[in-house]
């Protein structure tokens, strides 16, 4: 038999047992729920329990990870997530291997065997997860020494905005080492294909399952590598095809421009959903297919270890009818809540993002113009310091990105500056944008707008605290500002500065309790927002941003989670979101927030303002 015919075979062979194998990885993956998140929180409160503060964000999660005992907590998480894929491949090996048809038994058998072996499975995926990092840490090493070489000259934004041809060189560089890692991964995983089957059904220890199965795959890696090889082209090629049939019907009823909102959102929905189920049907029958071509590589040498026979999991009637009544009330539950929040008036603020960045030049005065005239509640601006010691308004660390010219913030005069085009990038039209001083955007949008400022630091800052404050007392905007930062000290020294002033947590990552730190409001990535989040920061007395969030499904769903504040590329479009929500009854609601939860969204790319 071919190497492709024994591929195609094994995804034949999965999906006549697709009756077997579907139901145990839906149940596998939630019963895993169970299993890996205790796993997690008990190393989330470590790490958290290890600092001085109630939740750790970027910059000090990125520190604990590097820490020794850091080290070891990652590497217990990524042993209990591989854990969780060895559980379920492990199910599937078992119940293929035990012959039965029905999936209740099967699934029973096979459950029973891999918790009486779980231990040893844990062992195993510590070890596994310790052998990768070995492999990968070296290649990992030249892959950062590339980076640092070609991509540390200038500021990374600007080398992932225009791709000059330092950053080709890397890419092909690192591509180069990720395609001998991967022939060296192959090569070691290859060898190692028989370890789980070694520890699940020949009680063989972990330590020793490696070297078992490198003995045992002695000749027959090359065809390994090769199976393996056709089976991920299938699984990708089979996925591709299901992405291209639910776009093709995605695009039969554009959401954008229908003249049947509900009826489109509706079709849209029942599209997702069938899309949905359609992939987990693939990612059941290619981890079944996957089970069944190793398993053709293994045969037992050893007597087996007795494991639970199949028995009979029947579910008594009464308990059937039982569990759908709690479903029906938690469901009610559940929903009466959704519609509560859904028909709660919105009271998201739009705060412009460096002004109104989709559509004029970023932290330009053109941009936080166009964000007040567009009727932005507050105006985002970030702002740092330069070599004389003026409050400018600068995201990036030197002007790269912006005006092409090898210049840090730190080392710029206020006379470099004003030489600096930073507005041409964008548009013909914007050649006189210079970057303003803080005092002139204040200045601007004093009694229109009021304005967040983000203190930035690259690690040459000398007092950005005390100027600023020195800056809004003279222009008297107590009131009308705000402050935040990604470094959280920086949030707790202005809060010691002026205790009185609105400041705020900016965070994209973050473990623990966010409520817990010290600040007024609580700034996140959208995709880190849910109800349960929005929840617990009111219930602290605290206000909750999301950024960046420039679609209009996108829009609607976080307002609807009822955040404070939309932080947005396109506060003209944020507004009316909102006003077109105001119009809607629950139910347009309540599909828009589903729309967003199947992850649909509205191309924004080709939206950009026309007028002067």
């Amino acid at each position: 038999m071919s190497d492709f015919s024994a591929v195609t075979s094994a995804y034949k062979g999965a999906w006549a047992r697709r009756r077997v194998f579907v139901p145990i990885y839906i149940a596998v993956r939630l019963l895993l729920v169970a299993l890996v998140a205790p796993g997690v929180a008990i190393t989330v409160n470590l790490a958290v329990s290890l600092s001085n503060q109630t939740a750790l964000t970027d910059q000090a999660i990125a520190a604990f990870i590097l820490s020794p005992v850091g080290f070891v907590a990652a590497i217990a998480v990524l042993s209990l997530f591989l854990l969780a894929e060895v559980f379920v491949f492990s199910v599937m090996a078992g119940s293929l291997r035990m012959g039965e048809s029905d999936p209740w038994r099967a699934g029973s058998s096979a459950i029973g065997l891999i918790l009486s072996r779980l231990p040893a499975l844990f062992g195993f995926a510590v070890r596994f997860v310790l052998r990768v990092l070995v492999l990968i840490l070296p290649f990992a090493a030249v892959s950062a020494v590339i980076a640092w070489w070609t991509l540390t000259e200038y500021d990374i934004n600007y080398y992932l905005t225009f791709h000059p041809p330092s950053f080709w060189i890397a890419v092909v560089l690192i591509g180069a080492v990720i395609l001998v890692m991967a022939w060296v991964l192959i090569r070691r995983l290859s060898a190692w294909a028989l370890g789980l089957h070694l520890v699940l059904f020949e009680g063989v220890h972990p330590a020793h399952a490696f070297n078992i199965s490198a003995t045992r795959m002695e000749g027959k890696r090359g065809r390994l590598k090769i199976e393996l090889a056709i089976w991920l082209i299938l699984r990708v090629i089979i996925a591709g095809l299901i992405a291209w049939v639910a776009g093709l019907l995605f695009a039969i009823v554009p959401l954008q421009g229908a003249s049947h909102l509900r009826l489109a959102l509706v079709y849209s929905l029942l599209v997702a959903g069938v899309w949905s189920v359609a992939g987990l049907v693939l990612a059941a029958t290619a981890l079944g297919a996957l089970a069944v071509l190793l398993d053709g590589f293994f045969e037992i040498r050893t007597e087996e270890p007795p494991h639970p026979e199949p028995g009979s999991l029947r579910i008594p009637l009464f308990a059937i009818l039982g569990a759908a009544a709690v479903a029906v009330l938690v469901g009610l539950w559940f929903g009466q809540h959704l519609l509560e929040r859904i028909q709660a008036p919105d009271r998201a603020e739009v705060i412009g993002h460096r002004g109104a960045a989709a559509l004029r030049p970023e932290n330009t005065m053109a941009s936080v113009l166009k964000a007040i005239e567009d009727g932005a509640d507050w105006v985002e601006i970030d702002v740092q310091e330069s070599a004389d010691g003026e409050v400018i308004v600068a995201h990036d660390s030197d002007f790269m990105k912006l005006a092409g010219v090898n210049l840090k913030v730190w080392d710029a005069t206020m006379e470099d500056i004003a030489q600096i085009d930073i507005g041409s990038w964008f548009g013909p039209e914007y050649a006189d944008e210079r970057t303003p001083t803080l005092r002139e955007v204040l200045e601007a949008a004093k009694g229109k707008s009021k304005v967040i400022i983000e203190l930035k630091y690259y690690g040459h800052d000398v007092d950005l605290e005390n100027r600023v404050a020195v800056i809004v007392e003279e222009l008297q905007m107590q009131d009308d500002i705000a402050t935040m930062s990604l470094k959280y000290p920086a949030v707790q020294k202005m809060k010691k500065l002026r205790p009185d002033w609105r400041a705020g947590v900016l965070a994209a990552t973050a473990v623990g309790d966010l409520t817990g730190l010290e600040g007024d409001f609580i700034a996140v990535n959208a995709a880190m927002a849910t109800p349960g989040l929005v929840r617990s920061v009111h219930d602290a007395g605290k206000d909750i941003y999301v950024w960046t969030v420039n679609d209009p499904l996108q829009m609607s769903a976080m307002a609807s989670m009822g955040v404070d504040g939309l932080i947005t590329d396109r506060p003209a479009m944020a507004n009316e979101v909102l006003r077109l929500r105001a119009e809607m009854g629950p139910a347009e609601r309540l599909l828009l927030w589903l729309a967003t939860t199947f992850g649909m969204s509205v191309d924004t790319q080709a939206m950009r303002d026309e007028s002067p």
